[in-house]
């Protein structure tokens, strides 16, 4: 059974989140702040397969919660949850390590499909395995076993999703992938979410594998389309 951390300090959201999710088959633990999440995260050892996150909370915010949990954990999935709608909270989101956002009000239709989505993400973690152990570019090699980039014989730290991008990039190097293939493949056929998702997480990407992230040598922006993997042959 899946394990799931809900942190909401809105008691009637938190509630009819916690309901459906058990409705649903998710083993939850829920807490209402943030100081109470990371306790919950660490005394349970790390072992659960996704958090949902209020960003504004009291005490500590959804924001610095998500640095910490991800400090913690590559493979956990995080979904924000915001009552605001501006661009930059969900920028914001993904460039400190959270999967995926949703803003309130949202159906429950719609939350337990964001939760399948990032559960079947995470238990690819541990079982996907590839006929072809390694793969190199460049500097670069990825280990699909191990599930590890590394440039130049130092591993890059990576989320998940920050992986499983990598790994379809050097899968499919010197070929133009557009961003609803890259988003399908990642996040699933059934995302509700925007393609943004994919801009921001390249962008995070870069900054991690890029000599000049503002002048990106390997990943390759194809205007109006989506990016392109560069391996220098």
């Amino acid at each position: 059974m899946k394990r799931i951390l809900v942190c909401e300090d809105e008691d009637s959201i938190r509630e009819f989140v916690v309901l459906n999710l058990k409705r649903s088959g998710y083993d939850v633990v829920d807490v209402s702040c943030g100081e109470d999440a990371i306790k919950a995260f660490d005394d349970a050892d790390g072992a659960f397969d996704a958090v949902l996150l209020d960003i504004m909370m009291p005490g500590i915010d959804g924001f610095a919660v998500c640095r910490q949990l991800r400090e913690r954990s590559d493979n956990i999935g995080i979904i924000m949850l915001s009552a605001k709608s501006q661009e930059m909270d969900k920028v914001s989101s993904l460039m400190i390590g959270a999967d995926d956002y949703i803003t309130k009000p949202f159906s429950i239709s719609e939350l337990i499909a964001r939760v399948d989505a990032i559960c079947r993400r995470v238990s690819l973690v541990d079982s996907k395995a590839d006929k072809q152990n390694v793969a190199s570019s460049g500097p670069f090699t990825i280990n699909f076993k191990s599930r590890v980039v590394t440039k130049n014989g130092v591993p890059i730290d990576l989320t998940q999703v920050e992986y499983q991008i990598m790994e379809y990039f050097l899968k499919n190097q010197n070929t133009a992938l557009d961003r609803v293939s890259i988003l399908r493949h990642i996040w699933g056929e059934s995302y509700y979410g925007e393609e943004k998702i994919v801009d921001v997480n390249i962008r995070r990407i870069r900054m991690k594998i890029e000599d000049e992230p503002s002048n990106p040598k390997y990943i390759i922006t194809i205007w109006g389309y989506g990016y392109k993997w560069n391996s220098g042959d």
